[in-house]
């Protein structure tokens, strides 16, 4: 019999964090401060140093002295390899800690979470290897007289803006692959959910990163967005968040022509055919919007699904929302907790009002018990028979909200698919291998899962198409986000 885990408790006193700037780990005691309520009981768990502008030009400064003087960029790959390791092993080493910061800042069912932190760890493991494989080129037939090399350096100073849905698996999307090559930054978390990146610095000296290689600061995209962005130090800019925010990004950056990579929203669809394993897609679907309480750009928000089986196959995914436990994220049986913010809630059920207002049919899961009132809770629903137009089926909403929307053929199901701006992720689910590789060709998203969904590994790129963003993460592709190309000619013997 298994033994229950015992329940994880609020603090009886915030955490204080420090931000990382060169070498000195700066105490929240030290700055204005950052307060952080949990989103399923709005207790006080955290106090993040407050970046000044003067923190902000001092981190820049501290990455574009360690990226120009070294000695991080000139280190071995097996060098940095090593010390890369050496980080991995040090989270796993404080993994339980990781999965109570990530449970009180952005919500985490406590008992689901060390996943999380298992894909964090193994992204730090990976990309170490990329350390010792970033290699260019050689032309040897160019004539007798003449050499060719095409060399990868690294890009230089990025800035890492980073959101709250899943705060350390996804600075762990960035951060190592840009270490890896040699590049030095600066990397901001979202002022919801800074702990695990400020705790993350701490660990970094300790592994061996050189001082300034790596600065971690605390603050709103008000007020060091703009200069993350803009300031001379900086190469490029990686961001993962909001579309629009994308787009700000993108022109401030384009004022200096800086490189940018930027992962942005999605509005994904599972595409189930009739001759699918529809009890593991059942499954499947209902996992996708609702992992994270639907915080997740690569989250299935819409239901695809062939008419003649759309009925019943409704039924068999809403019986497996029906076993979620919500509530409180402390709790090791809950099993989906409360959305991030006060702000996020008031988003999700205007969306849900815009779909009662548009006459769609509303199914809302039953619960048991209420959840924690001062929490962010929104119980999953699904809306049947969505027009391709309802802002339901457009837009990203970001919360446990599923549009079901039935289609009588192949080319009617890629329609719908490709129906929205965006191009994340999508799912199909069918054993014909032909109509999955069909349906592959034709979707415009830049990652298709057949027979699975949000399954990812560190050796598989993240790529976002249309709106959804530019450039790509993780895999060995991230190498060529994080370098540039240098051609080196030589002429050999004696010029004529």
């Amino acid at each position: 019999m298994t033994q229950n885990k015992p329940a994880a408790e609020l603090p009886a006193t915030p955490r204080e964090y420090s931000a990382l700037i060169g070498d000195r780990l700066i105490p929240a005691a030290e700055r204005d401060t950052l307060k952080r309520r949990d989103p399923g009981h709005n207790h006080l768990v955290s106090l993040y140093p407050k970046a000044t502008a003067e923190d902000l030009a001092a981190a820049l400064a501290q990455a574009r002295k360690a990226f120009d003087e070294g000695p991080w960029p000139r280190m071995s790959g097996a060098e940095r390899a090593k010390i890369m390791l050496k980080v991995a092993q040090l989270i796993d080493a404080n993994r339980a800690e990781f999965c109570l910061i990530e449970c009180l800042e952005a919500g985490k069912p406590i008992g689901l979470v060390d996943r999380e932190i298992g894909g964090t760890i193994a992204h730090w493991e990976y990309a170490a290897t990329l350390a010792r494989h970033c290699y260019g080129d050689t032309y040897d037939s160019l004539g007798n007289d003449a050499l060719g090399m095409i060399w990868k350096n690294p890009v230089g100073v990025v800035s890492i803006i980073t959101p709250w849905n899943y705060p350390l698996m996804i600075n762990s999307q960035k951060v190592p692959f840009a270490l890896a090559v040699g590049c030095t930054m600066v990397v901001k978390p979202s002022e919801m959910a800074s702990g695990s990146a400020l705790r993350l610095g701490e660990l970094l000296l300790e592994a061996g990163v050189p001082p300034g290689v790596v600065n971690i600061i605390a603050g709103t995209g008000a007020d060091l967005g703009e200069g993350m962005c803009t300031a001379p130090e900086v190469d490029m800019i990686s961001f993962t968040g909001s579309t629009a925010v994308g787009r700000k990004i993108a022109e401030q950056a384009g004022r200096t022509l800086k490189r940018v990579s930027l992962e942005l929203g999605g509005k994904s669809a599972h595409i189930v055919c009739a001759d699918s394993d529809l009890t593991l897609a059942a499954e499947k679907v209902a996992l996708g919007f609702t992992r994270n309480a639907g915080q997740a750009c690569v989250g299935g928000s819409r239901l695809v699904v062939d008419r003649s089986i759309a009925e019943q196959f409704c039924e068999d995914v809403k019986r497996h929302v029906e076993t979620l436990k919500i509530g409180d994220p402390l709790d090791p049986e809950t099993t989906m907790g409360p959305l991030v913010s006060d702000v996020q809630k008031a988003r999700v059920e205007s969306y849900l009002a815009a779909g009662e207002e548009a006459g769609l049919a509303r199914w809302t899961m039953a619960t048991e018990a209420e959840p924690n009132p001062h929490g962010h809770f929104v119980i999953p629903s699904i809306f049947d028979d969505v027009p391709v137009d309802l802002s339901v089926a457009q837009e990203e909403i970001f919360g446990p909200v599923l549009a079901v929307q039935p289609f009588d053929s192949f080319d009617e199901a890629v329609r719908i698919a490709n129906s929205t701006p965006y191009g994340l992720a999508a799912g199909v689910w069918t054993r014909n291998i032909d109509t999955a590789l069909q349906f592959g060709r034709k979707l415009a998203a830049g990652t298709v899962e057949v027979n699975t969904f949000l399954a990812g590994a560190p050796e598989l790129p993240i790529t976002g198409h249309r709106d959804s963003g530019v450039g790509h993460e993780r895999g060995r592709n991230a190498v060529d986000e994080f370098t540039e190309l240098k051609t080196f000619m030589v002429q050999l013997g004696t010029p004529g």
